[in-house]
């Protein structure tokens, strides 16, 4: 009953402090921005179910990771063969059985052949801890004799699995460049990912953003012979034909002269001679000597800047680029140069995303969400309050203010921390309010017990207090685990209303003990009262009192 000065402060500056940061949440913007500069500004995020925004369910494209794979094993199958062995070969994709048919020009050379193109194995697991990974490679031979190199379906699916991985963190830093606040971005399965942003109502730029493959490369132009040309006389070997921004075709080599894994930056830009928008990208190091090297060896030719296997522009180097730096140009307006530039500086999509799922999710919704939730929680609220005051008298406004006190900390943790209010959190808050005088209900029938003992008045309180605790612990440590396990487990909502339950949880054991507490010791240091009422209406009287009236009609059998 006797309280610390500094117990005191920690209670008076955590109520403070919990006040100070759920008070922006409340005002209006005008009002927040005239808000003095070394107070707290961050106001409660709200969730895609309360102030509305873009929801979007994506499935990596198998047909294209294979196409892909095929295309990259092809290319090393015939460097490894003609420029490491000297093998002479024909390489043919089969679509139909997701793999490659080798024709030796040599067919003494198979033995050899055979060793090279085994050295292509690879092993590829998507989980970290897992034992073993998966053998993506099938290598056989034809009844022609010519040798063959499968994709396997287990390495196929892995890679998939592996891929969507990756694809979050990339959906992630193109998201947090829009400026956005909050965004859901998980796994569904093993090939699919969900992608929730609050407050962003244009779905359609959202879907260009987040769905585009942005792998941009650098080929260089075959000389001497035109798309059209190629497709009438046979492509030369090493080339192939890519479609162009203006309309037409490309004629380039299939090897990268260097990836876009090399930028190190992009920024929409304006080119001040020709009057248009362009993108400057700045490459690494490593990137900066690779681009002088190809730039200083081909003066004269053509150099194409290709994203997502279409020749966005393709000029003629005029001169040595040394400094590592460069424009893309093309047809681009003030938008699409400014999303250009955000997807190459989060990076390439390893895999081609297909929408599955597209909803837009208006404000207007999330208006009548939150008028509903805060409805619901104003009259549990009310009732909550109600019977207390009924059943515990003055003791009962004791624990309605803690009550109060712990909604505020609910809400200035949810801020402090920026986390997710959802719908199903505004239930969370609802619950926690019945939770939190659930610990007072105990705290004052343990008093009532120990004064029915024969304690006085103070010894009965500090009891009380002291003895209930345990049993509020164990119920709320419990509730606590299984918010933590909902947290981690579940998603979306699920995870919404862990985060309440669980700030609800931790606010309430402060407020149930610690705050109840000191009102009640100031409040009988000021009035030192003659006898405590701890109740208006004895409630478990009366319900024992009921059990025990006699059933009508009821007789029991009897017995022989």
């Amino acid at each position: 009953m006797q309280f610390s000065p500094i117990r005191t402060v920690i209670i008076v500056l955590v109520t403070l402090l919990g006040v100070l940061f759920a008070v922006p949440s409340f005002l209006p913007k005008a009002a927040l921005d005239a808000w003095p500069s070394w107070l707290p500004k961050q106001t409660i995020v709200l969730g895609l179910d309360l102030q509305g925004g873009s929801h979007l369910l994506l499935e990596v494209n198998r047909e294209g990771i294979v196409t892909e794979r095929l295309g990259d094993l092809r290319r090393d199958a015939r460097s490894i063969l003609a420029n490491d062995n000297g093998i002479g070969n024909i390489i043919t994709t089969n679509a139909a059985t997701n793999s490659l048919d080798i024709e030796l020009t040599d067919p003494t050379q198979k033995d050899e052949a055979k060793t090279a193109i085994e050295g292509l194995q690879n092993t590829i697991s998507s989980s970290l801890f897992a034992a073993s990974g998966v053998e993506e490679l099938a290598f056989g031979e034809t009844p022609d004799g010519k040798l063959t190199i499968s994709l396997t379906d287990a390495g196929i699916t892995e890679r998939m699995s592996s891929l969507v991985a990756q694809s979050i963190e990339v959906i992630r830093k193109r998201i947090d460049e829009l400026g956005t606040t909050e965004p859901l971005i998980q796994r569904q399965g093993t090939n699919r990912v969900l992608v929730q942003v609050p407050g962003f109502g244009d779905s359609v730029r959202l879907k260009d953003i987040i769905s585009r493959t942005a792998r941009l490369t650098f080929h260089m132009v075959y000389p001497g012979m035109t798309a059209a040309q190629a497709e009438a006389q046979g492509l030369p070997s090493g080339t192939e034909i890519l479609d162009s921004n203006d309309g037409g075709k490309e004629l380039v080599y299939e090897d990268v002269a260097l990836g876009g894994e090399s930028l190190v930056d992009a920024q929409p830009s304006f080119d001040s001679q020709r009057g248009i928008p362009v993108v400057s990208f700045r490459f690494d190091t490593r990137g900066a000597i690779t681009f002088g090297e190809i730039t200083s060896a081909n003066v004269g030719q053509r150099f194409a800047i290709v994203l997502d296997n279409q020749v966005i522009t393709a000029p003629v180097i005029q001169q040595a680029i040394t400094g590592g730096t460069g424009q893309i140009s093309g047809n681009f307006t003030t938008a699409s140069a400014n999303d250009l530039a955000v997807l190459l500086r989060a990076g390439a999509l390893p895999a081609s995303l297909d929408i599955v799922e597209e909803r837009t999710v208006s404000a207007g919704l999330g208006a009548d969400s939150i008028r509903a939730g805060v409805l619901a929680g104003i009259i549990g609220a009310i009732a909550v309050v109600t019977f207390m005051v009924i059943a515990y008298g003055l003791f009962g406004v004791f624990a309605d203010l803690a009550v109060i006190v712990n909604v505020g900390l609910i809400l200035g943790a949810l801020s402090m921390l920026g986390a997710t209010l959802t719908l199903p959190g505004i239930a969370g808050i609802v619950l926690t309010i019945g939770m939190a005088v659930d610990a007072n209900v105990l705290i004052y029938e343990r008093i009532r017990e120990e004064l029915a003992a024969g304690r006085s008045k103070i010894s009965a309180i500090e009891a009380g207090f002291q003895r209930a605790m345990g049993t509020i612990l164990d119920a709320n440590i419990t509730t606590l685990i299984a918010a933590v396990v909902l947290f981690y487990l579940g998603s979306g909502p699920v995870q919404g209303f862990a985060v309440t339950l669980a700030l609800g949880i931790v606010t309430t054991l402060f407020t149930a003990y610690m705050v109840t507490l000191f009102i009640v010791g100031r409040w009988y240091n000021w009035r030192r009262p003659k006898t405590l009422a701890i109740q208006f209406v004895r409630l478990i009287p009366m319900a024992q009192k009921f059990h025990s009236w006699p059933s009508v009609g009821m007789q029991s059998p009897s017995r022989s």
